[in-house]
């Protein structure tokens, strides 16, 4: 699908205690990181779903096309990838407003790791309107350094000593 994915970004120190709508581990690996192509495998108890992604340019508001895969085509691309994949223990919480709040520890364990949040919106006006509750104050929406294909550069080079 295609979609215009308007979102903004926070980091925060646990996950929350909201109520749990949806729980997965998921694996991501960058075949490019300009333009964005990122390969992702999402293991909940329900299912495990493969999805080619395509992100185009920007923070707050951006394009995105996600394909389904097969797991065979899925396992050829991985095997394209310098490094393994980022693991993130993923979880999606149900906000007060009826939004939800998509948090991913990514890493957890290791010295590089951290844990954001995510709030998705259907309008850039929308989103720009957000009032966070004050536990979501660090936002890093704009700030390239908190994103994931930038998080991907930086391991690769810490892996393969570049």
């Amino acid at each position: 699908w295609i979609m215009q994915e308007i979102e903004r970004k926070f980091l925060i120190e646990e996950f929350p205690d909201l109520p749990l709508l949806e729980e997965a581990e998921a694996f991501q690996g960058y075949l490019s990181v300009e333009p964005v192509v990122r390969i992702r495998k999402k293991v909940s108890k329900e299912k495990t779903s493969y999805v080619l992604c395509f992100k185009g340019k920007g923070r707050l508001c951006r394009k995105e096309i996600e394909l389904d895969l097969p797991k065979e085509t899925f396992d050829e691309l991985e095997e394209l990838l310098e490094i393994p994949m980022i693991r993130k223990e993923y979880r999606v919480y149900a906000l007060g407003d009826g939004r939800r709040l998509e948090c991913s520890w990514v890493d957890r364990g290791e010295p590089t790791a951290f844990l954001y949040a995510e709030v998705e919106f259907p309008s850039v006006e929308e989103a720009l309107a957000f009032q966070p509750p004050e536990w979501l104050s660090n936002e890093v929406t704009e700030d390239s350094y908190y994103s994931m294909s930038q998080y991907w550069m930086r391991k690769k080079a810490s892996l393969l000593g570049k």
